[in-house]
């Protein structure tokens, strides 16, 4: 055991008592939190135009606070952005976290000095508690590599403001900088690819033991890696690797290979980041779901997704939620957010404790003949296929057909692979037919014979990462969506398809 485990424990051991703690005590956290951030922002300009003074409940808190989303909000973060204080929180936040939008263009999240903990307390507190729970102490004593954007700031109306994970590299600890790679210069490389071998040359030689960052960005980190040291796995150029730490995507798409590369799989802390707030982490190993982080200045509220485009879909607190129900998440917090719709879908698989699996984007389905498919289906009928017919994929996405040169519209599916199955027929036969297990929607449009059995259009390798670097989206934080409800995704990617 090194000096700086042996140190850290002792606190490490109280953050785990106190996760423990908040996943006892979630539901009186959430009334807490509710009553204390409305009490704060009274005096703001939301806060004003908004009754808080008349709100003594959540009913009033739901008939004050209507759901919205960034560009229904935008004209309070505009406000904000132009440096005006008391917006939406006391005062002007410390930063601004630049991240892009699908409909709106670029959206500035604030980041208060109140919320500020909830971002780089609860990543640490979860690889604490990781600490604790396994009793797996040495990735402190060796280096640590967080792929990130880069930490460039700029000022703003003099906000400092940048990528969420540039802006997280502004508060790392002393005790944590002196391990972290990659170096200050390489973070801020703005290319990816050149960053990505930057970031191989820099660690190559090192003692690495934790790994971070969105799969499909680690899984090209991991190649060049390999590429570069002519090693058979990642094992093998560092021996002592012993923690993955992901969130963003779901994992298991990528978990083959990804653990192919390593050379076996690696323990894993699965985490829920996202510019408007540290949503939620693992906290049991191995796990089902993640913790949601209830004592953390975030007030959480939940929408069924069926209901949420009705013109009064219910809103529900924490302790009304059902178990395997797919809900809309509603953000209120110490940031200045209001009834924010962050676009993702979660649903609990635990009420003792609170903890939920992300089944997808509210805006990132398929329902062109009312069929409503979600990400979480989509790659549950792919995983599961996988299962059944060895394949190794690389990435994916979905998109509806509706106008085919012949016969009936169909889900098509446009699928890289790192390994084909030896029949892709029987693959193709098998993915239907877990889609039909999936969605009872999308089973009745095939018995019905309103769509024909899905199709699969086979990506050339690095297809996606090179339409994401055509659409100026390389690395990252940047995903390719799962699915999506028209053809805008597909047809830019028909140029990467294999003939």
């Amino acid at each position: 055991m090194g000096w700086k485990s042996i140190l850290l424990w002792p606190f490490a051991n109280y953050i785990s008592k106190e996760i423990d703690k908040m996943a006892i005590n979630a539901i009186a956290d959430q009334h807490k939190i509710r009553e204390e951030i409305v009490k704060k922002a009274l005096a703001t300009k939301f806060g004003r135009e908004h009754h808080f003074s008349g709100i003594k409940n959540y009913s009033d808190f739901k008939q004050s606070v209507p759901v919205r989303d960034y560009e229904m909000l935008r004209p309070y973060f505009e406000l904000v952005k132009e440096g005006q204080p008391n917006i939406l929180w006391p005062k002007k936040p410390v930063y601004l976290a630049k991240t892009s939008g699908t409909t709106s263009g670029a959206k500035y999240i604030p980041i208060t000095k109140e919320s500020l903990p909830n971002h780089f307390n609860t990543a640490r507190n979860a690889l604490f508690h990781y600490l604790i729970k396994t009793k797996e102490k040495s990735f402190l004593d060796g280096n640590m590599i967080f792929l990130s954007g880069s930490p460039e700031l700029e000022k703003v109306n003099g906000i400092l403001t940048g990528r969420l994970s540039g802006i997280v590299n502004h508060e790392v600890p002393n005790w944590l900088k002196k391990n972290q790679v990659p170096s200050w210069e390489t973070n801020c490389i703005e290319d990816w690819e050149e960053k990505v071998d930057q970031i191989v040359e820099e660690t190559k030689d090192m003692d690495l033991r934790l790994i971070s960052g969105i799969p499909p960005w680690v899984q090209m980190y991991y190649e060049r890696l390999l590429e570069r040291t002519c090693k058979d796995n990642v094992l093998e150029v560092f021996p002592n690797y012993s923690v993955f730490v992901y969130g963003g995507v779901n994992f298991e798409p990528y978990r083959q290979k990804l653990e192919s590369l390593v050379g076996k799989s690696i323990p894993s802390v699965e985490t829920y980041p996202a510019s408007e707030g540290f949503i939620a982490f693992q906290d049991q190993f191995p796990h089902s779901g993640m913790l949601l982080n209830t004592n953390s200045g975030i007030f959480f509220e939940f929408i069924p997704a069926d209901k949420f485009f009705d013109k009064d879909p219910p809103r529900l607190m924490l302790d009304e939620v059902e178990l395997h129900t797919n809900y809309v998440l509603i953000l209120n917090s110490n940031a200045g957010l209001w009834g924010y719709n962050i676009g993702d879908t979660i649903s609990f698989v635990s009420k003792s404790p609170y903890r939920v699996v992300v089944t997808g984007r509210i805006k990132h389905f398929i329902s062109a003949f009312g069929e409503h498919v979600i990400g979480k289906e989509v790659e549950e009928a792919l995983n599961a296929t996988c299962e059944k017919i060895p394949a190794e994929i690389v990435e994916f996405t979905v998109s509806p057909q509706v106008n085919p040169s012949e016969g009936l519209p169909f889900h098509e599916w446009l699928i890289e692979f790192g390994a084909e199955p030896k029949n892709l027929e029987s693959f193709k036969s098998e993915l239907n037919h877990q889609m039909v297990k999936q969605n009872v929607y999308y089973q009745d449009l095939i018995e019905g014979r309103i769509l024909q059995p899905l199709k699969i259009v086979r990506m050339k390798p690095s297809a996606f990462r090179n339409y994401m670097k055509s659409q100026g989206k390389l690395g990252g934080q940047n995903k390719v969506p799962r699915l999506s409800n028209d053809r805008g995704i597909a047809d830019a990617l028909y140029e990467f398809r294999s003939l």
